[in-house]
């Protein structure tokens, strides 16, 4: 049996780092509970779903192993596709008549990249989903749909207004960023607020790995689910995160590279020129919170400071001793500021239309 306790990863370090203007420091705390799963040498008898990878079995990680158990796929219906795509995601236990959250993830990555903070909104109350993007994940695409932005797009709106169905509060980290802002702008009616997590936004698509014969493209592909290609690119992700944990972080990681169509999926969206949403930005109506780990090594917090500055409504928050993915290297942290927001737009909201009340 193993048991685990607060957040899986250790404290933070001592090492100081300049602060963004603009922005507030997230220093408090906002632990996960402890819980109990049986350690990996039981694994067989642990009742994953049937469409993950086999490989599920060989990860260590209990919150992953136990957010695993939770994915499901649901069909949805798209003009593109002449069957219902089965999507996956995680569905909420608590049901609420305030906005949702829904937690999308960055490129190439799946709904288990959520498996600190989800349990933490959760706890909190709050009706919360992760959904995977169409093209990543564990959905079911072994007819191949188109997965280019366009695509993407339509299809989590399918599923949105299939399942979700009134406004939510968008969460997007990284290229989710992207994703998130892309889809605003073009549905409105569906995004109350957005929540936007060391956004890359600023990157002109896939380049020119968009013109790359397709041969040229899957060797790129298979280099791109590599082991090593990706222990990498985790550790430049994190900061100060031991080795085993990024081991087994990135195994997570890349689980679900492991379906037989990710190549496929990859090498369409890749060559489709992926999102270039820069000239949207000015476009994006809703309030929006940008949290930015203060060390990030991915992508530039100077980046934070002009992304703020060209969001029409946007506040601006930091995280320190924090790397590129802060709901995975400080959960705690960063759900304790999304709460804090989402709380406080709330009481504005209310003391609006208190006072619209007392003058009418």
């Amino acid at each position: 049996m193993v048991s685990l306790f607060s957040q899986p990863f250790p404290p933070p370090s001592s090492s100081s780092s300049s602060t963004l203007p603009f922005t507030r420091r997230c220093t408090s705390t906002f632990k996960l509970k402890p819980f109990t799963v049986f350690s990996s040498s039981s694994s067989s008898s642990q009742p994953f779903p049937p469409f993950l990878p086999k490989e599920i079995h060989t990860i260590n990680d209990p919150f992953a192993r136990k957010f695993a158990m939770r994915i499901q796929r649901l069909p949805v219906n798209v003009s593109f596709a002449e069957n219902p795509i089965m999507s996956s995601c995680v569905k909420p236990l608590v049901q609420s008549k305030e906005p949702p959250i829904v937690l999308i993830h960055g490129f190439d990555s799946s709904c288990l990249e959520w498996r600190y903070g989800y349990p933490l909104l959760e706890e909190s109350g709050f009706e919360t989903w992760a959904v995977d993007i169409l093209g990543w994940g564990f959905s079911d695409l072994e007819n191949l749909p188109p997965c280019d932005v366009v695509s993407k797009r339509n299809h989590f709106y399918q599923f949105w207004k299939s399942y979700i169905r009134r406004p939510m509060i968008l969460v997007g980290p990284s290229l989710g960023s992207a994703v998130a802002i892309d889809f605003a702008v073009n549905y409105p009616e569906a995004v109350e607020k957005l929540i936007l997590i060391d956004a890359s936004v600023y990157a002109e698509g896939t380049g020119n790995l968009a013109t790359l014969p397709r041969s040229v493209a899957y060797a790129g592909v298979y280099l791109l689910k590599s082991l090593p290609l990706r222990l990498y690119a985790n550790y430049l992700t994190f900061n100060n995160m031991p080795l085993h944990t990024i081991l087994d972080g990135t195994k997570v990681g890349r689980l679900h590279c492991l379906l037989p169509w990710w190549d496929d999926a990859t090498v369409d969206f890749m060559t489709s020129g992926g999102y270039k949403i820069a000239s949207l930005i000015r476009k994006v109506k809703q309030k929006t919170l940008i949290i930015w780990g203060e060390n990030d090594r991915i992508v530039s917090n100077k980046l934070a400071v002009q992304l703020h500055c060209e969001l029409p409504d946007a506040v601006l928050r930091q995280i320190p001793d924090c790397g590129h993915i802060p709901h995975l290297e400080r959960p705690d942290s960063a759900m304790k500021l999304i709460v804090e927001f989402i709380q406080t737009e709330k009481k504005k909201l209310s003391k609006r239309v208190s006072q619209v009340s007392q003058v009418s």
